[in-house]
């Protein structure tokens, strides 16, 4: 068995949760059988399992709308990981930017296409801030992937349900196999100059953030929630990489906000931190937010929890299957339930209930270490890579045979 893994985001230049999910399945996928990776980037890999080959392209002559710039470029990379020859037995895609490569491999070489679905284009309708018109062509193209799909991975249930809710395929096609981690790299571990280097203050309980700056993260929303967290509390946010420029000056105007009139330490940091650095910050954390309107799992609650640090969350998608609430964390629910999460927060309430979780963990240290440690144990139980790896190669051979 041989998997061909197509995807945006492969190590070094990983951003997010499907990266993530690339990065360590495809390792653990490669106890077990061959895996080539085929990535955005300049990455080489040869002679190893997974073999990499990373593909570029130039968009210097591009006259298009800079919007749909990203589009255009996605669709030439997929044409590359094409025109080298595919030896895999499975094709196996990752995100809207690699469908097309996917389609074109099932169709000219004849192999079944696998694609996991990370999230899904119809509930992020705030792309189209970014993508433009391309967000109309990335409806169509996720569209026409997963219904051509020999098999659909969810990465939760209530993604499934989603799927066969907005999408014709049938169900039988439509798996679900969770997301995961590694225990022995994201465990409990401390070090303050990693704290001072990023001028947080060891000795000051925090709360912590870690994510990109796009709606789908809310992270404005646990801005503006700040106002109602109790004096003294220290607010540690490393976000980076926003989506557009209009939510970058909106963030920067509601930090300025905060600090204006908050008494708190608000520590924003906007690099893409290392891997050992952010687990230092999971560990040290009294508390972590995510503050999701729409995530389908939310790997990075995973992170925390595997160091022992207790989550406060939305009540969203996949993050109601990973967080028990009152024993590994809280949920917090948005004010209204509707079809699109974008159309489902009232921000004045979510940051009020937001802050009202996080104030509630805060004061309460006894019960925060119980949680952090009750939800290792549930990641040890439940989350781990070399499982997902089983259950996907169990997949391949079923549509292989």
């Amino acid at each position: 068995m041989k998997s061909l893994f197509l995807t945006n985001e492969y190590p070094p230049y990983v951003y997010g949760g499907a990266g993530i999910h690339v990065q360590y399945l495809s390792r653990e996928l490669a106890k077990l059988c061959e895996v080539e990776v085929r990535c955005f980037g300049d990455q080489k890999i040869t002679g190893e399992n997974p073999e990499v080959l990373g593909v570029t392209s130039d968009s210097s002559s591009y006259t298009a709308p800079k919007a749909i710039q990203s589009v255009f470029a996605a669709l030439q990379k997929c044409l590359d990981f094409n025109t080298q020859e595919i030896t895999a037995d499975v094709v196996h895609l990752h995100t809207w930017y690699s469908h097309f490569g996917g389609i074109l491999a099932h169709l000219n070489y004849g192999i079944p296409m696998v694609l996991t679905v990370h999230s899904l284009e119809p509930l992020r309708p705030w792309k189209r801030e970014q993508l433009g018109g391309g967000y109309d062509f990335t409806l169509w193209l996720e569209k026409s992937a997963i219904e051509m799909a020999d098999a659909v991975i969810a990465v939760s249930h209530e993604t499934r349900q989603d799927i066969l809710r907005l999408f014709d395929v049938p169900a039988e096609r439509v798996h679900v196999i969770y997301n995961g981690i590694d225990p022995d790299e994201y465990c409990p571990t401390y070090d303050t100059t990693v704290l001072e280097k990023w001028g947080i203050d060891p000795e000051v309980p925090f709360v912590l953030f870690v994510g990109r700056i796009t709606r789908q993260k809310g992270i404005v929303h646990l801005v503006n929630a700040i106002r109602h967290l109790d004096p003294g509390t220290q607010i540690v946010l490393c976000a980076g990489a926003p989506d557009t420029p209009e939510i970058k000056a909106e963030m920067e105007a509601a930090i300025e906000a905060a600090r204006a009139t908050f008494e708190g330490h608000i520590v924003w940091i906007q690099d893409m931190l290392p891997t050992p650095e952010k687990i230092v910050l999971y560990s040290h954390a009294r508390v972590f937010c995510t503050p999701s309107i729409y995530e389908p799992f939310g790997i990075i609650n995973l992170e925390a929890m595997a160091c022992e640090t207790p989550v406060v969350g939305s009540h969203v998608g996949g993050m109601k299957e990973i967080i028990l609430p009152g024993e590994t964390g809280l949920l917090i629910p948005l004010a209204q339930q509707t079809e699109s999460p974008f159309e489902a927060i009232h921000p004045e309430v979510f940051a009020h209930d937001l802050a009202y979780g996080i104030n509630t963990l805060m004061r309460d240290p006894a019960r925060c270490a119980e949680m952090g440690r009750a939800g290792r144990e549930r990641v040890l139980e439940k989350f781990s890579w070399a499982e997902i790896a089983r259950e996907t190669l169990d997949l391949y051979r079923k549509i292989t045979k």
